[in-house]
């Protein structure tokens, strides 16, 4: 079972918006659950971001890892590299609130950049003395995404996660949820963003909506990574059904 921490235990307490420092053209206003937020606490050692695509939750996710001082590709905070210069200036706008505790380790892991991040980790692994060599680029996809977080994921450190079931089977994102939970129990914080049915399981995670208009709290039965999986395994020939039938005009 997940360790429940005291708010003032968590690496992250609070994240605060100045939204008169971004621009009244700026399209992170167009952004609904985004343009409506000032504060966005956090009570739980385990955040799940859940909601449609492009309801804001990795645009939210990208500025809060850049707040905290990670590259915005991916890595730790001592990774410094851009192949591609895409992340917005919402993390500008930031005044973080964070606990007496000092993080020691950290990692902002997004699977769209992923192969980017696994270039760099051998290489910096490659050129430090004391580095171990991970061969993520000999793995499947898969398999070196677990590697990964098996070998960065530890207690006194906050973790950052974007869609990480994207490069995972389903008996894979069992595995990841185990080494989530594993260091939480040692202390960490850890803040995802997911449309997996199994990761939003987290036990004692908050999860928060980013739809309809705005961040609230919900249930993981009201997730729709639960009742959109759990409604086709259920009716499955019924969906099809209707999804796959004929327009009544051809």
């Amino acid at each position: 079972m997940i360790i429940h921490m005291d708010t003032e235990e968590l690496f992250l307490r609070n994240v605060h918006i100045r939204w008169d420092e971004i621009p009244e053209e700026s399209y992170l206003r167009n952004i609904p659950a985004l343009s409506s937020l000032k504060d966005l606490p956090f009570h739980a050692p385990v955040t799940i971001f859940s909601g449609e695509n492009g309801s804001g939750k990795s645009t939210l996710l990208e500025a809060v890892a850049i707040s905290l001082g990670f590259n915005p590709e991916g890595g730790t905070r001592n990774y410094s590299f851009s192949t591609y210069d895409s992340h917005s200036s919402l993390s500008d706008a930031f005044t973080l609130t964070r606990g007496y505790r000092k993080m020691k380790y950290g990692y902002f892991l997004r699977a769209e950049s992923f192969y980017n991040v696994a270039t760099m980790e051998e290489r910096y692994s490659a050129e430090d003395p004391r580095g171990r060599a991970l061969h993520l680029h000999e793995r499947s996809h898969g398999e070196s995404f677990l590697v990964l977080a098996q070998n960065n994921f530890r207690g006194n450190g906050i973790y950052l996660l974007d869609e990480p079931e994207a490069a995972l089977s389903p008996q894979r994102q069992l595995s990841l949820l185990k080494i989530i939970c594993d260091a939480v129990k040692e202390g960490a914080q850890f803040i995802i963003a997911t449309h997996s049915p199994i990761l939003s399981a987290i036990p004692g995670a908050e999860i928060l909506s980013f739809d309809e208009g705005e961040i609230h709290p919900i249930s993981y039965e009201e997730t729709g990574a639960y009742k959109i999986s759990s409604l086709f395994i259920n009716r499955r020939e019924k969906i099809l059904e209707e999804l796959l039938k004929e327009d009544d005009n051809d």
